[in-house]
């Protein structure tokens, strides 16, 4: 690994693959159709899935008749692909440098991957080389806390409680991006047609079995903010739990809590 923050999202997700489907995908998944409408795939086209994870979005290309190839830069993430689609192509590389030739797909897509890169705009530029001329890329990330109340109810309670100055390696802002013109300028300096961008926020319910669920979900299937966990002391992580399942309570709902998350679903064509 060339730098510390991708060592880092690395050693992680290969340590928690194996809890992504019964904690985030739950989640996560939503946004799959949205995604794809965005990027407009449709059968016979090619697609590139970026951090494919446990290979949804790739599966759910096949189901509108695509051929897709997911890519990963976890080996257990891709292992978990393989076993649950055996019959789509699952890679393990990295998105920031990718082994495929120019032209080489239809569309690019990528489910909440961007985050987890230490140079998410340099994934971005080699999404647009290895699209055919007129391809659209389309990604999915999570909106900023003013828009987004499940990352609100964690980040309250980590800034009253949690001790923020440790040693964790520097990444990319959490929500890449402060608006929607700054996803466009960005995009644009990766060789996107900025006038063909769609933005769109969307929020979900995510539904959650428990109160004490987020913030088993943080620290033992998660890798930036479990590892900012991890370096609390014990009675910082009783307030920052109690804190968590407080607010949580306010989503209660028959048979658990119903929590809503907003994500920014941007789609863009290549010149």
């Amino acid at each position: 690994m060339s730098d510390a923050f991708t060592k880092f999202e690395h050693d992680g997700w290969q340590r928690v693959a194996d809890k992504y489907d019964s904690t985030w995908a739950t989640s996560t998944r939503q946004f799959i159709k949205l995604l794809l409408d965005a990027t407009k795939v449709s059968a016979k086209m090619s697609i590139l899935d970026l951090g494919c994870g446990p290979g949804y979005v790739s599966a759910t290309a096949a189901e509108r008749g695509a051929t897709p190839v997911g890519l990963d830069f976890s080996k257990e993430m891709i292992g978990i692909a393989q076993k649950m689609f055996p019959k789509i192509e699952f890679r393990e590389g990295d998105a920031q440098n990718l082994s495929f030739p120019e032209k080489t797909f239809d569309r690019v897509v990528a489910n909440f991957a961007l985050l987890h890169l230490a140079n998410p705009e340099r994934a971005t530029s080699e999404a647009a080389r290895v699209l055919k001329s007129g391809g659209r890329f389309g990604f999915t990330t999570w909106a900023k806390i003013s828009e987004n109340p499940f990352v609100k109810l964690v980040d309250d309670a980590i800034q009253a409680h949690a001790n923020l100055d440790v040693d964790l390696p520097p990444g990319p802002p959490f929500y890449l991006f402060e608006n929607e013109e700054e996803f466009r300028k960005a995009l644009e300096r990766a060789g996107f047609d900025g006038a063909s961008m769609i933005f769109k926020t969307h929020t979900i319910k995510w539904k959650v079995p428990s109160a004490r669920f987020i913030f088993y979900a943080e620290t033992k299937a998660g890798v930036r903010t479990a590892g900012l966990l991890a370096r609390q002391t014990p009675e910082a992580l009783r307030k920052i739990q109690a804190a968590i399942e407080k607010s949580v309570r306010q989503y209660a709902t028959d048979g658990g809590y119903a929590i809503p998350k907003a994500a920014y679903v941007v789609a863009i064509s290549k010149k």
